[in-house]
């Protein structure tokens, strides 16, 4: 039998370090995360990184995080924190967030 079961939604909270700031992670990481139909955000911490929440499909989810342990060509990525959180539903789009929002 070839059922179609509906995937359950997921909220995943990443840290990326390395070389990911003033290369073009953020943006790069909002066109892949709404080309995955994912909503959430992006954003620069002040400690170097760049840190993320996105939801939707797991599937969607690990895709992005796959996305992130490369990033665009100019990053250098040496590594990424992960944690999967409860899911909010708060938001319709993918964002770019600026420090402290």
């Amino acid at each position: 039998m070839n059922e179609e079961r509906e995937e359950t939604v997921s909220r995943v909270l990443a840290r990326i370090h390395g070389k990911v700031q003033g290369v073009f992670f953020r943006a790069s990481t909002e066109r892949h995360a709404r080309s995955l139909g994912l909503t959430g955000w992006v954003r620069n911490r002040a400690d170097g990184t760049v840190e993320l929440e996105a939801e939707g499909s797991r599937t969607a989810c690990e895709a992005l995080v796959e996305y992130c342990r490369q990033g665009p060509p100019a990053a250098r990525v040496d590594s990424v924190q992960l944690e999967w959180i409860d899911p909010t539903g708060s938001e319709q789009d993918f964002v770019t967030r600026w420090h402290g929002e």
